[in-house]
């Protein structure tokens, strides 16, 4: 069965967006190298705008799917561990270019526009995921350390597009430990 013409928009946008940037991107090419119509493009998304929330939103999901995962399987310390080691296999991949939100919040500076409001929201969950663990943890300070957790990760899919990701990695995990363990 082939593939819906909205998930291979979707695909595409997702793919070319996170090689290339959102803005770098236009709707020719996405329309092109998806094999869809223009009208059939503007049945499914009213627009650019709509399409790049779609992308982000289908981040969002993939990564709460993917923390539920681990927290399911996991006490909260080793959760805790978990997360952040997804995210350190997510900084190794061949085809790594830094974190996909914090690469689309660099293009879009209007901190109440649509899509800066959905990273705000994925950041909040993602810092009460953590707020929440840690408490479970019994850490002293778990308001402190899920705002420093969140800080690491954000540094940690900076660095590992700049520095050797293995390293950064390595170094992320170290560092989560000394927070979540004081």
């Amino acid at each position: 069965m082939s593939e819906a013409p909205r998930d291979r928009l979707l695909r595409t946008a997702a793919r070319l967006f996170y090689a290339e940037g959102i803005r770098a991107v236009g709707m020719d090419r996405l329309v092109a190298e998806a094999g869809v119509t223009r009208s059939t493009c503007y049945r499914h998304f009213a627009g650019k705008d709509d399409l790049v929330l779609a992308y982000l939103d289908s981040v969002d999901r993939l990564i709460r799917e993917a923390v539920a995962v681990i927290i399911a399987e996991r006490p909260p310390a080793e959760a805790l561990f978990g997360i952040f080691e997804f995210y350190g296999e997510f900084a190794t991949g061949e085809d790594f270019r830094g974190c996909n939100f914090l690469n689309a919040a660099a293009e879009h500076a209007d901190r109440d526009s649509p899509p800066r409001r959905l990273i705000a929201a994925h950041r909040a969950w993602l810092r009460e995921t953590f707020r929440s663990l840690l408490t479970e943890t019994g850490h002293p300070a778990p308001d402190q350390a899920a705002a420093t957790l969140v800080l690491l990760r954000d540094g940690a899919m900076s660095a590992a597009e700049l520095d050797d990701p293995a390293t950064v990695r390595e170094t992320l995990l170290h560092t989560v430990g000394a927070v979540i363990a004081p």
